[in-house]
């Protein structure tokens, strides 16, 4: 129902009301020791399921204690950087790790070729689904889009609410291999009925890795550089899979756990995703450089950035919140191998592109950040930059629009999301319930007309 139509007064305190009762005393949750958020009182998460999917380390043991330490991310039990090393021999590789995340083990040649032709075979949309549905009620949010898609997919599957680990298997491969049209087919369907823009849509090719089929269709030329391609097939690989706790895979596990369908359970991810203090990050991490730099005249000057950023946790300048996107990590301490990895292709696509002071702004935001936010909050745990604050920056070097930052994110986690449905499913966990204290009063009926 829209505002408007309701008498702003009667909205108002509608409102009001909605918020008096829905408002806890804060002190109730000390008072019980409430795990908000599922997390300690030092922030730690909640122990609530065991993975081996994957596991994300930064910290290391001496003598009983947790000691910060450089940060370590293992993809069934390999780590990243060996995984992404080794791809670099061979370009683009994020199928052979949806391959592991899935299946968990690394295939061999002739695996890997199966599975290519596997995920080739089902990158094509229903008869005239584009038409019906990606075209239709289009809106700036691809997020949303890729939601209404992912729902509607339901009805062209024969076996919809089936979860027996082989048909699962089969939508999983099927949306991996699909998420990509969607979204950007979305995105050109947005820019056609909302800006005026020419209607692009290419059919994918066998032929081409998700990387460079992603870029194949959304370039309007079509075409993209062996570097662009490597890059954003790196960004999809560290993307894939972070845990069983963030907050997307934690809603997979939640919403498997009941029992429902693969297409309510991938919808309910997406919606995860999208959340500013999830997938759309990145987005938040652009926007406050974009104030940044329009901030400041000589992108060099320290002293000036250091100043701009404690106003910045102040709350005094961008969007008023005291925080600087893309720095910190409820695990991490140390650094970030994510962010680390995809640093390094950043400067090298910031070459190839020709903005390297910008790249050079970003890594002085970086390192002064650090030092801002602990000495502005007094905090002594090491302060590193997440794998949010380069990712927006490559993607716009990569030409994706800010539309698709949050997409590309989904694109590349739907592999992590659809190995975790399946864990929860072969286990046969129970029903994922957590309990929620009551703290308000019991009343007695009062029949309307006596009510005050």
């Amino acid at each position: 129902m829209e505002q408007n139509m309701i008498a702003a007064d009667k909205f108002n305190q509608m409102v009001a009301d909605c918020m008096n009762s829905g408002r806890i005393d804060q002190n109730l949750y000390t008072e019980y020791d409430v795990k908000r958020g599922l997390r300690d009182s030092t922030g730690k998460g909640v122990l609530t399921g065991l993975t081996e999917i994957s596991d994300v380390v930064g910290h290391r043991n001496v003598e009983g204690r947790k000691i910060p330490d450089y940060g370590r991310l293992y993809y069934q039990g390999y780590d990243v950087k060996d995984l992404i090393q080794g791809a670099d021999q061979r370009r683009y590789q994020f199928e052979e790790i949806t391959y592991l995340l899935l299946f968990g083990s690394l295939p061999n040649e002739h695996q890997m070729e199966e599975f290519k032709e596997v995920l080739s075979d089902s990158r094509n949309l229903p008869d005239t689904f584009v038409r019906d549905v990606v075209m239709k009620a289009t809106n700036s949010n691809m997020m949303n889009v890729l939601m209404k898609c992912v729902l509607t997919l339901y009805s062209y599957d024969e076996q919809p609410d089936a979860i027996d680990i082989p048909n699962v298997l089969r939508q999983s491969l099927q949306l991996i291999a699909t998420l990509p049209l969607i979204s950007v087919y979305g995105y050109h369907a947005y820019r056609h009925y909302h800006q005026g823009m020419s209607l692009i849509i290419r059919n994918p090719r066998k032929d081409l890795s998700t990387a460079e089929n992603i870029l194949m269709l959304l370039h309007e030329d079509g075409k993209y550089t062996e570097l662009e391609a490597r890059v954003l097939d790196v960004c999809l690989i560290l993307h894939a899979e972070h845990g069983g706790g963030n907050n997307s895979t934690f809603s997979t596990h939640v919403i498997s756990s009941s029992g429902t369908d693969t297409y309510s359970t991938v919808a309910a991810s997406l919606g995860s995703l999208k959340g500013p203090k999830h997938g759309g990050a990145n987005l938040k991490v652009q926007e406050m450089f974009e104030n940044i730099k329009a901030n400041l005249e000589d992108w060099t000057d320290e002293a000036a950035i250091k100043a701009y950023l404690m106003r910045m946790l102040r709350g005094e300048v961008f969007d008023h919140a005291g925080l600087i996107y893309g720095m910190g990590h409820a695990v991490y301490t140390l650094s970030d191998p994510r962010a680390d990895i995809l640093k390094k292709y950043a400067k090298a696509l910031s070459v190839e592109k020709g903005v390297q002071e910008e790249f050079a702004l970003y890594e002085r935001v970086e390192r002064i950040a650090a030092e801002c936010i602990m000495s502005y909050k007094h905090v002594f745990k090491p302060i590193c930059c997440n794998v949010d604050f380069y990712s927006g920056f490559v993607y716009s070097m990569l030409g994706l629009p800010k539309e698709l930052f949050t997409p590309i994110f989904a694109i590349a986690r739907i592999s992590g999301w659809c190995a975790h449905r399946i864990e929860e499913l072969v286990n046969q966990g129970k029903i994922i319930r957590p309990a929620y204290k009551y703290v308000g009063h019991h009343r007695d009926y009062v029949a309307l007309e006596d009510r005050e």
